[in-house]
């Protein structure tokens, strides 16, 4: 295979080199385009309103001052060399991408924008680091066979693959679940706020965490019980009950006021 690599945490994150070792692991042909600067949180973020500079790192890897959805379209378009990349792998993220927060990710993100190109795309993220001693030792060991196994398999053309390991001893980890996507019912994200050495007041905006109740079978779940969350993506966001139920309250002529 060949293998295009990328990550929202920037060129020079650990999980990146995790990632390479992953990669590493099942081709010898692999490329990295990745963000020259961190840039998590930045979802499906396309730059329009400023060039992108391009700096080539290393044989077959580069960095950009854009954001993973740039890196993975100017790797597969512009700086992948020969044939197209026959698989993208997206992180390994310094944290976990689940339940509502895949909505944000860069690191998902990069994983759509590969898939949205016709090029079949893993998302990877290793739970922890808020506590010493988290490592990617998790995702290094059992993201490989994973992988592996997900390609001999295969999946839609429409889909993503979400994989989430959790912070937990490699001996301790048993169990591989393949879940569907979670919804949280705490609110985690807040915005502290704090003062400069000015007097002027500024906000670090971050996570609690604040554990949910999560239902069976969902990512959330999988992964505060230890298991290797697998979860299938897709970018349709319709709800088609809701669909449904308004085509018989609001379709026809508009509603005059």
């Amino acid at each position: 295979m060949r293998i295009l690599l990328t990550n929202d945490d920037g060129i020079h994150a650990d999980g990146l080199v995790a990632l390479e070792k992953i990669a590493a692991a099942l081709s010898d042909d692999v490329w990295v385009c990745a963000p020259e600067y961190e840039q998590s949180g930045a979802s499906r973020a396309l730059t329009l309103a400023e060039p992108i500079r391009v700096r080539q790192v290393a044989e077959r890897k580069f960095s950009t001052t854009g954001t993973p959805t740039d890196c993975v379209m100017l790797g597969i378009h512009e700086l992948v060399a020969g044939k197209r990349p026959d698989l993208v792998l997206s992180g390994v993220n310094r944290g976990a991408n689940l339940a509502e927060d895949v909505t944000m990710s860069g690191t998902v993100a990069g994983a759509i924008e590969g898939m949205a190109l016709g090029v079949p795309a893993v998302a990877l993220s290793q739970q922890g680091f808020y506590e010493p001693g988290t490592s990617f030792e998790a995702a290094e060991t059992f993201a490989p066979g994973i992988i592996r196994r997900l390609v001999e398999t295969g999946w839609p053309n429409d889909v993503v693959i979400n994989i989430n390991f959790p912070a937990r001893p490699v001996a301790e980890i048993t169990e591989v679940e393949v879940t569907r996507q979670g919804f949280r019912d705490v609110h985690v994200r807040h915005a502290e706020k704090r003062t400069d050495l000015r007097g002027k007041d500024y906000y670090w905006i971050g996570f609690r965490q604040t554990p949910s109740k999560p239902a069976e079978g969902t990512d959330l779940r999988a992964i505060y019980e230890g298991r290797i969350s697998v979860t299938p993506l897709h970018i349709d966001l319709t709800h088609m009950a809701t669909v449904h139920d308004l085509k018989g309250r609001l379709g026809g002529p508009p509603p005059k006021a």
